[in-house]
């Protein structure tokens, strides 16, 4: 399952630029020296546990080209989380990560280096182990979905792009709580195809057995995305399952048109969706749980338990909210990936609030307390 693309120019990339913040990193494990690549946000200070994320590279890629590929690296530097890149070992000749399939016949421990990078990260960092959560591209998609099946007790929550899971992972899968799960793949992915082979399961069983495992039974809601960059020749949905346990979610990105590429990538490779990114969508798809479940995010569907009402959502300009306040609340427009966009008191029990400065995106509405999502189309 080889990537489709090289990244020539990351040949002459080093990371001097950020040597304050980004970390080349090595640990032992089965004998072998194994490396990765740590990026240490800008308000990193080591006083306060932070959440720390997994992203796995692709076959045949490496940590390096994945750090600038996917590029979280502003988003963690304004939401403060920890990026943990770990490099592949050769197998055939070829860098991978050991996840049955495509790389039957490897005898490398993978799930326990993740652990081993768990551990070492722990000791050296102020880590939240409680938000440890994994996402790759490809072969590190497939990574992610083993290591909820096989390291559940240490992953919270994980984000597949253009992977899926191989029969090996897929079978024996045993996780240990629920896990919430994204999935962002390309109905056109000539690499890892969405319908499926005999050495990856089709994208469908992929969600079907996580929402199975996450006990949620509700119909799910799909929201077609606003087609902004028609040049792309792609569309996307989003068809989001609610109401786990733990309030465990299953989210699904399919693109019409798409292929083996990370959708809002800096590098338009041919079958880039630019509709939407990737990376914002993992982070604020993470950022709604810890280990132990759901931490705080309210979805739109709960507003009218607490006696508010946001409408219309989705909106084109403005968004009203009716409620009983007792007292005036203040109230911030967030953006994906975590910058405060718009703040402002709610005084009366009907305000308006004015999002045509805003670009088409999924943003949250914070109220008081409460964190409610809106989509601007």
């Amino acid at each position: 399952m080889k990537n489709t693309f090289l990244l020539f120019f990351f040949l002459s990339c080093t990371f001097s630029g950020f040597a304050q913040q980004t970390i080349d990193a090595t640990l032992m494990h089965d004998g072998i020296e194994r490396e990765f690549i740590i990026y240490l946000p800008a308000n990193y200070t080591g006083n306060e546990p932070v959440p720390m994320i997994f992203n796995f590279h692709g076959f045949t890629s490496n940590a390096g080209q994945q750090l600038f590929y996917s590029d979280f690296r502003t988003i963690a530097d304004t939401a403060g989380f920890i990026l943990v890149h770990p490099e592949g070992t050769l197998f055939n000749g070829n860098t991978h990560f050991n996840v049955g399939g495509f790389t039957a016949g490897s005898t490398v421990d993978d799930v326990g280096f993740t652990s081993a990078m768990i551990d070492y990260m722990s000791a050296e960092y102020n880590i939240n182990l409680d938000r440890v959560y994994s996402t790759g591209m490809s072969n590190g998609g497939f990574m992610s979905f083993l290591l909820a099946c096989q390291l559940s007790d240490r992953i919270a929550a994980v984000a597949s792009v253009t992977g899926s899971m191989t029969p090996e992972t897929f079978n024996p899968c045993n996780p240990q709580h629920p896990t919430p799960v994204l999935q962002i793949h390309g109905t056109v992915d000539a690499t890892v195809p969405y319908n499926g082979a005999n050495w990856t399961k089709p994208i469908n069983d992929v969600i079907e057995y996580w929402v199975d495992f996450n006990n949620i039974t509700t119909t799910p809601t799909t929201t077609v995305l606003p087609d902004i960059n028609i040049l792309d020749l792609s569309t996307a949905e989003q068809i989001v399952y609610e109401g786990g346990d733990n309030g465990a979610t299953v989210e699904h990105f399919k693109i019409t048109g798409g292929g083996h590429t990370w959708p809002g990538a800096a590098l338009v490779l041919p079958g880039t969706n630019m509709d939407f990114s990737a990376s914002e969508e993992i982070w604020r798809f993470f950022s709604q749980f810890d280990i132990n479940g759901e931490i705080g995010i309210t979805s739109v569907e709960d507003l009218v338990e607490n006696q508010i009402n946001v409408y219309p959502n989705p909106t084109h300009s403005t968004i009203n909210i009716t409620s009983d306040f007792s007292r005036a609340l203040e109230y911030e427009v967030i953006s994906p990936i975590g910058e405060t966009l718009l703040t402002g008191s709610l005084r009366s029990s009907n305000e308006e609030i004015d999002l045509s400065g805003l670009g088409a995106n999924i943003y949250y509405l914070k109220v008081g307390t409460e964190v409610f999502k809106i989509l601007k189309n």
